[in-house]
């Protein structure tokens, strides 16, 4: 029996339309093979990288109906989406640039030298070659960005690998028509139509993880939900590389002479970034390390004039929004937990932000405080108020991987006055994958030094989702040793047919 898949209104919580259906275990097994079927049409470079263009382009044509829909059932408003699909566009169009420039393919030619030490050296050149078809978990909270047409999609694409998108519950009229419009753009410049598919329902992100012609994997999403397929992608007969992102507390620190230098700036700053699109950036700033004293009163205070001033929203869906309060509440109802902005339900469907406060200690001891170093999804933050330094090192030294990690810093410290500030720097780099000096998380730049990852439970491998080298996780190297030369690829040809960037006897050629 069919299971319809419907579109809901997260502002009133109404059914809008039937979207489609699940996927049954023989459509996502059509659906997979169709995908690999069509990974040899990838092969061309210039195709792959007009792929992505093209892509970029009809999304643009449909703008406005791509926008309306995402806001419709995401309730993330108009000039957000507008701005995301803008994102959207851009990382689509960014790899197509890197496809042509061809750099990722890490092209290496060593040439034989019978009198290398200690053994001669036989003839040996590398390149990168894309794994195959790729799935693709689409993200609740960027219906665009890290949803269908998304970085994941678009990276995938870019290193040849054809995708079947497993649409997220939360938007699934948006993923429909995204994949619609990314089907158009593979027939348009001559490739399969499969080149990219949808698929929607819990079971089939399940059977698309177990299918054997899946080659590797990228999710976006809770800890449960992208742990769950973690352990199911490594307990294949065949396991697969799994990229997650899972979640992320973000820590924050202010340091003592930062607060007396700024705390008003630092606590106006805050809230707007912990309360930027309702607290739904996985990058949002959830634990915060202020010091005691007065200094800290101040940013307190200013924090709590923002907060108070920051507006309701409405949450993705409502079973976030029962999270979010009842996060809230279980966090709340803690010892030494105090509320001076008390974040909450507003109205039917809305939710108001907020922030919690506690002492720094309690953070460094095993108990029930531990829960707030877990992400609380939503607008709220948590202030540690720590007594000395060694008291907030030591609610450092706790915590679980993140994508990011920021210190605030006094103007004499980021000037490398006082070394301590160096070492604050080294002691936060094992716990993200991206150190801020005076700024907020929120906000992750699309460029090719970008790091969007970090250690587990940030994400469960080492890579990136967002910037150029996200290309990475859809490649594996190959090495040929003594092949004729009218055998090799052409990527691997001493005269460099492609014109590649490359590297030949230790001498790099651009």
């Amino acid at each position: 029996m069919a299971v319809p898949v419907w579109s809901v209104d997260p502002r009133t919580g109404k059914q809008r339309e039937q979207v489609t259906v699940e996927a049954t275990a023989d459509q996502v097994d059509t659906a997979v093979r169709a995908a690999a079927a069509a990974a040899p049409a990838l092969a061309d470079r210039p195709v792959r990288a007009a792929l992505l263009r093209t892509a970029a382009d009809l999304l643009e044509a449909e703008r406005e109906r791509v926008v309306a829909t995402a806001d419709a059932e995401t309730a993330l408003g108009a000039n957000r989406l507008t701005g995301e699909l803008a994102r959207t566009t851009y990382q689509l169009r960014a790899f197509a640039d890197v496809v042509d420039e061809g750099a990722f393919l890490d092209v290496i030619i060593d040439h034989a030298d019978p009198d290398a030490l200690p053994v001669p050296r036989p003839d040996l050149r590398r390149y990168k070659v894309p794994l195959g078809a790729v799935a693709v978990y689409a993200a609740s909270n960027f219906p665009l960005a890290f949803s269908v047409p998304g970085g994941d999609t678009a990276s995938a694409l870019a290193a040849g690998c054809p995708v079947v998108a497993k649409a997220h519950p939360g938007h699934p009229a948006t993923s429909q028509l995204c994949g619609a419009i990314l089907r158009r753009a593979a027939v348009a410049t001559g490739l399969p139509e499969d080149t990219v598919t949808v698929v929607h329902g819990f079971q089939a992100g399940v059977d698309l993880i177990e299918h054997p012609l899946i080659s590797a994997a990228g999710f976006t999403g809770s800890i449960p939900g992208g742990r769950a397929l973690y352990d199911a992608a490594a307990a294949r007969p065949r396991p697969i590389p799994f990229h997650g992102e899972l979640g992320s507390l973000n820590p924050v620190i202010v340091t003592a002479a930062a607060a007396a230098e700024r705390a008003e700036r630092i606590g106006s700053g805050l809230a707007a970034s912990f309360t930027l699109g309702v607290g739904q950036f996985c990058t949002k700033p959830g634990l915060v390390l202020a010091p005691a004293g007065a200094d800290g009163d101040r940013l307190v205070k200013a924090l709590t004039e923002a907060a108070a001033e920051a507006p309701s929203g409405v949450l993705l869906d409502g079973r976030m929004r029962d999270h979010f309060l009842a996060g809230v509440r279980e966090r709340a109802r803690l010892r030494d937990v105090a509320a001076p902005v008390e974040p909450g339900e507003d109205g039917a469907n809305a939710v108001r932000p907020g922030f919690l406060t506690v002492p720094a200690f309690r953070l460094t001891q095993d108990g029930p405080h531990e829960l707030l170093t877990q992400e609380c999804f939503g607008p709220v933050t948590v202030i540690a108020r720590y007594e000395n330094d060694a008291e907030a090192a030591a609610v450092l030294a706790r915590l679980p991987g993140n994508l990011t990690a920021t210190v605030q810093l006094s103007a004499a410290e980021a000037a490398g006055e006082q070394g301590a500030a160096a070492e604050l720097i080294a002691r936060l780099t094992p716990l993200a994958g991206r150190v801020l000096v005076d700024g907020w998380p929120t906000g992750v730049a699309v460029a090719p030094a970008q790091h969007h990852g970090g250690p587990y439970p940030a994400t469960t491998s080492v890579s990136t989702s967002v910037g150029g080298t996200a290309i990475e996780r859809w490649l594996r190297p190959v090495t040929y040793q003594d092949t004729p030369p009218a055998l090799l690829p052409p990527e691997l040809r001493d005269d460099n047919p492609l014109g590649l960037p490359r590297r030949v006897d230790g001498q790099r050629y651009h």
